[in-house]
């Protein structure tokens, strides 16, 4: 998203929605009230375990964009609520590249990151990368393919030119031959990260981002069809979170912390989307477009509440669910088998965090 980026983003939702009901219900003030005294939201043997962990390095999917797992991090810190558990974190903005975000949490260099989605959890791992997924907020693919209003079959895209970021998503290519397409009659180019080549017909089909592209074309005044990957039965994920697994194991408290803490700076940025956007904005370089990036928010926060399935809390990572995309992959030819998830997925960590649907904090 923005115009760099290349990989999935993450997705995020700003109300802690449970069971498919709003979330804003979790906490009388939606998370709203910064605080800001030291360990003020644990116990002080709670807060000697957490400080224990030392200096918490978070890397983002994509630099400071408004997305799942970038932005609510960004305002965890702003707002004070890593220092009401008695946590030190520093947040890294990432590149975009995934599998970088992975090296570096296997390698300790960091100890929790975003990642794109479940998918690229698994990747890694099959290339033997060693991380723990231990939360995942949207239940969709965040790609998407746009064409002009004229396309209104997918299979008129034989013959025709569609541009890509260097790749063709997974899910766009699964989608496109769940419709019949012979994707060999599509000519693909690599193109940068303007979407007006679509608007110039340079290109007849774009790959892109649900949460990025379609906002800066509707920006322009470009009508164009958004085609969706899980209308076509293709499953995904935005924005899951990976640990380096040794510092889960020996600071369980402090990872447990970070998502609580995390968690509860969506339901403030869903409120306080501006104020939210306006810390990030004061992190980047200069160019942060803030009006995109609020409607990048609000875009990726619907995505994942309507995503959220029946009886899961926000934030829940399951083994089904990556099973799932385990399983398509394995059919798309992107990794030899399921990894042994037992291994590789943390799924009672974030469902501790909620007692009675509702967001733990303080924290008992």
């Amino acid at each position: 998203m923005n115009a760099t980026r290349t990989a999935l983003a993450v997705g995020a939702a700003a109300t802690l929605f449970l069971a498919g009901c709003s979330g804003s219900a979790q906490e009388p003030d939606g998370g709203s009230t910064p605080t800001g005294s030291r360990g003020s939201a644990v116990s002080a043997d709670r807060c000697r375990q957490n400080e224990a962990a030392g200096k918490i390095t978070y890397v983002t999917g994509f630099q400071y964009q408004a997305s799942a797992s970038i932005l609510d991090p960004i305002a965890a810190k702003a707002l004070g609520y890593f220092d009401d558990v008695c946590l030190d974190v520093e947040v890294q903005p990432g590149t975009g590249e995934t599998a970088q975000n992975a090296q570096l949490v296997a390698a300790g260099t960091a100890q929790i990151s975003s990642i794109a989605g479940n998918g690229d959890v698994l990747v890694n791992v099959a290339n033997g990368v060693d991380v723990q997924a231990v939360a995942m907020f949207g239940h969709v693919p965040v790609a998407t393919l746009m064409t002009k209003p004229d396309i209104t079959d997918l299979k008129q895209l034989e013959g025709k030119t569609l541009g890509q970021k260097g790749a063709l998503p997974v899910t766009i290519e699964a989608m496109l031959r769940a419709a019949g397409v012979d994707v060999a009659k599509i000519t693909q180019v690599t193109v940068g990260y303007d979407p007006t080549v679509l608007a110039r017909g340079q290109v007849q089909a774009l790959t892109g981002y649900k949460s990025n592209e379609p906002l800066t074309l509707a920006a322009k005044g470009v009508k164009i069809t958004e085609w969706n990957p899980e209308d076509y039965g293709v499953p995904g994920s935005i924005a899951t979170t990976i640990v380096n697994p040794a510092f889960l194991t020996q600071h369980r408290s402090a990872v447990e912390d970070f998502l609580r803490a995390q968690l509860r700076a969506f339901s403030y940025c869903e409120q306080h989307a501006d104020e939210c956007v306006a810390d990030a904005a004061k992190l980047s370089q200069a160019g942060y477009d803030s009006e995109h990036n609020v409607q990048v928010w609000q875009t990726e926060t619907k995505l994942v509440d309507s995503s959220l399935p029946q009886g899961q809390v926000l934030g829940q990572i399951d083994d089904a669910a990556v099973t799932t995309e385990g399983d398509f992959l394995v059919e798309m030819g992107q990794i030899p088998a399921v990894p042994d998830l037992s291994k590789v997925v943390v799924p009672d960590l974030v469902p501790s965090l909620y007692s009675s649907g509702q967001l733990v904090w303080p924290v008992p």
